[in-house]
């Protein structure tokens, strides 16, 4: 005989393990790797298996940009890389919408600061980013 369901989830909530960010953080001016997002989890959380990233922004290459790479990194734009989309080509003046996914399994602290950075090879001049959304889920 097949084993009943013995708990259900319908009244969990997982709200206090969800944590986006909207603001655009800026955009990048030349070849620098740059914040675009930033996003800050809540104290007192315990991580069990990690942390699920996620990420997508929109942007305007700018002049000369021949590549984009997309990153998410711990702490800051020297931290640890979580994901990276590696070198994507692009071509100056075009809008590109880009997502990018990763798992952090060993954060530094409950209270972990996670950034979404866009670099833009051969940029000769700024590009723009119009709308970045970062989001985690604690699990």
């Amino acid at each position: 005989m097949p084993q009943p369901i013995q708990v259900s989830g319908e009244h969990v909530d997982m709200s206090p393990r969800f944590f986006f960010s909207q603001a655009v953080a800026g955009s990048p001016a030349t070849n620098e790797e740059h914040i675009i997002c930033t996003l800050t989890l809540a104290n007192d959380l315990a991580v069990v298996k990690g942390v699920l990233l996620e990420g997508w922004f929109s942007f305007t290459v700018g002049a000369s940009g021949v590549t984009a790479t997309t990153k998410i990194r711990q702490t800051n734009a020297a931290g640890a890389t979580i994901a990276t989309s590696g070198a994507q080509t692009v071509v100056a003046t075009n809008v590109l919408t880009v997502g990018i996914q990763g798992i952090d399994t060993a954060p530094a602290s409950s209270a972990q600061v996670y950034v979404m950075t866009l670099t833009i090879g051969s940029g000769a001049a700024g590009s723009t980013v119009s709308a970045a959304v970062l989001q985690a889920i604690v699990l």
